[in-house]
């Protein structure tokens, strides 16, 4: 029976995983549509989403904000920045360097929260998680050799450090499975703000940009990184990251359908092997011998 529940619980944070990153997987899509400055988008989203999680907050934590702020102080500022700031990196980034170099570094999450997760945690990864990864690395590298430093390598660095937040962020929230995700969320949405309110021209935008600005700071960015955060109550770090190269070939595709920017040949390969590394580590360890994986 506990193997079944385990079982059950690690598909569910499969399943948030997965929507979660879907979601994100936009981001790139209403940034470059926007057609706003990187600060002016950073700045929106932030003020979209502060009050939809300050509002959900209540309802769903049971208590008030500052309560549950109360119960895990130093640890809600700390995933606030690593979250606030690993999101600015990224729309920075993708306004820097090619959407592909960008969803391609998102990509090597699963490498980087696995260490994380190893040595704060001593989270050991399963055979089939290492080798899943292994795969999605191998994808990543042929995606990545084909667009790395093009047209800056400035762009390329911020998506580094924005997957290096999102990994570290990712450990946390497991490592605290009943602090308050919609307050950190808050949190990191209001140091945004103030990081950003002496830049920011928000009354400068066209209609284009306010539409785009809020279907990604009202609904595909919140949701999806609720989503994320609560996806390690339920199973590993390593398999949750391991979702990360949704984002990776969903943001290509929306690259490609909506900028003309089509994917090199190898790129293609890349992320159909980044598909095929995602889809071992699910299903293969949903097959009976699965049961003895330590999470």
């Amino acid at each position: 029976m506990d193997v079944v529940q385990s079982s059950d619980r690690r598909r569910l944070g499969w399943l948030l995983a997965g929507v979660g990153m879907l979601s994100v997987s936009t981001d790139s899509l209403w940034i470059r549509l926007s057609e706003a400055d990187a600060v002016d988008v950073s700045f929106w989203v932030a003020c979209c989403s502060v009050p939809l999680y300050t509002a959900l907050s209540h309802r769903v934590d049971g208590c008030w904000p500052l309560e549950a702020f109360r119960r895990h102080p130093w640890q809600q500022l700390v995933i606030g920045a690593l979250t606030g700031g690993s999101q600015l990196c990224f729309v920075i980034a993708v306004t820097q360097t090619r959407v592909a170099n960008v969803v391609a570094i998102v990509a090597a999450v699963p490498l980087m929260a696995a260490v994380c997760a190893w040595i704060w945690l001593r989270e050991r990864i399963s055979r089939t998680t290492a080798i899943a990864i292994t795969i999605t690395m191998a994808g990543i590298g042929a995606i990545v050799s084909s667009s790395v430093g093009e047209p800056t390598l400035t762009g390329d660095l911020l998506g580094v450090l924005a997957i290096l937040g999102f990994a570290v962020s990712l450990t946390m929230w497991r490592r605290y499975p009943d602090m308050s995700r919609l307050v950190g969320l808050s949190i990191g949405g209001v140091m945004t703000v103030v990081a950003l309110v002496y830049w920011a021209s928000p009354l400068s935008l066209d209609l284009r940009a306010y539409l785009s600005i809020a279907a990604m700071g009202l609904a595909f960015n919140p949701f999806g990184r609720l989503a994320l955060s609560n996806a390690p109550r339920f199973a590993p770090v390593a398999d949750v990251a391991l979702f990360a190269p949704i984002e990776t070939v969903a943001g290509t595709i929306w690259a490609a359908a909506f900028f003309n920017e089509l994917p090199r040949p190898v790129a293609a390969v890349g992320a159909v092997i980044v598909l095929i590394g995602v889809f071992y580590g699910t299903i293969a360890t949903t097959r009976p011998q699965s049961s003895s994986t330590i999470d």
